[in-house]
């Protein structure tokens, strides 16, 4: 049976959203094609129909994390400014939770996958890079009015988030794992408040 160009899309994109969870989960390296196509109800033979290796798969379910994320991050910080509240401070407790902790496989692809999208090549760091550098542009435009080297400041902000967030998910103390993330947001509230410039 033949399916038409429509099916072949949506079957790409049920593939690039099973990678994108499994990848950030269990580890690009951990993930077989085998398991991966299996996710989806398919075969490892119709791998290749979409994808000309795993790498290709790693840079679309790469962008397809960082795009969702980044909607979260902006829906955020829309509702926080609509209801009169900080959307600075939204954006950390809601990226600074017990939930997003214990849920890899649903949060942040940086946080998850950093270390080693690393050692991937360098087509697949630049797709990296071009996500990571959409989030902090959103993060800049959280901070509050009149401060400046809001770029210097976002980076401080997302790194001190994502590493909050790596170190509570690898302590295995509980009760250290929560002063990890309260203290990644007193952090990070502190480096965007801090200063007006």
């Amino acid at each position: 049976m033949r399916y038409g160009k429509e099916h072949k899309e949506e079957t790409h994109k049920k593939v690039v959203e099973a990678a994108s969870r499994r990848f950030r989960k269990d580890g690009i390296e951990a993930t077989g094609v085998v398991d991966l196509m299996a996710d989806v109800g398919l075969t490892h033979g119709g791998f290749y129909a979409h994808f000309a290796s795993k790498e290709t798969l790693v840079k679309e379910a790469i962008a397809a994390a960082s795009l969702k994320s980044r909607t979260h991050l902006q829906r955020e910080i829309d509702k926080a400014r609509a209801e009169g509240r900080d959307p600075l401070e939204s954006i950390v407790r809601t990226y600074l939770t017990a939930i997003h902790r214990d849920r890899p496989d649903r949060g942040c692809c940086v946080a998850a996958l950093g270390s080693e999208i690393a050692r991937h090549p360098r087509k697949t760091r630049e797709a990296f890079t071009e996500g990571l550098d959409k989030t902090l542009g959103i993060i800049a435009s959280a901070l509050p009015d009149g401060v400046t080297q809001r770029k210097e400041k976002a980076y401080a902000i997302f790194s001190t988030m994502m590493g909050a967030l790596q170190l509570s998910r690898a302590v295995s103390d509980s009760t250290m794992s929560q002063s990890v993330i309260d203290a990644g947001i007193a952090a990070v509230l502190q480096i965007g408040r801090g200063a007006s410039n």
